[in-house]
């Protein structure tokens, strides 16, 4: 049993959940369960989570998710290839990131150690 305070699951945004499976199969390799048509759970090396169709989407000021990746470069390449827009580019003690708007429209981000 988690702790008390543990993040157990986060669920975000997701109006379009077919746009999404693809993105997020494709450029992380996050396999799916479907609970219905406006809700699909997530899972990714342990970490679990959902994209919920009648969840509204944050225009800004929002929590930002942060994924890692080890290659950074390769990663915004994925990132692009799959047609979604990047916001910005920050180095920072430690490391380095760059924030992308998902298929839904939800900021999300991917850092690595530099």
């Amino acid at each position: 049993m988690p702790a008390e305070g543990y993040l157990d699951y986060i669920e975000l945004p997701g109006p379009d959940i077919a746009a999404t499976k693809r993105f997020y199969g494709s450029v992380f390799g996050w396999t799916f369960t479907d609970y219905g048509p406006d809700y699909v759970a997530f899972g990714c090396n342990g970490r679990t989570g959902g994209f919920n169709a009648e969840r509204k989407v944050v225009a800004s000021g929002g929590p930002l998710v942060v994924l890692f990746a080890a290659d950074l470069d390769t990663m915004e390449s994925k990132v692009r290839a799959a047609g979604v827009e990047i916001l910005s580019h920050e180095t920072f003690e430690g490391g380095r990131r760059f924030h992308f708007r998902d298929p839904n429209g939800n900021e999300i981000a991917v850092w690595t150690k530099s």
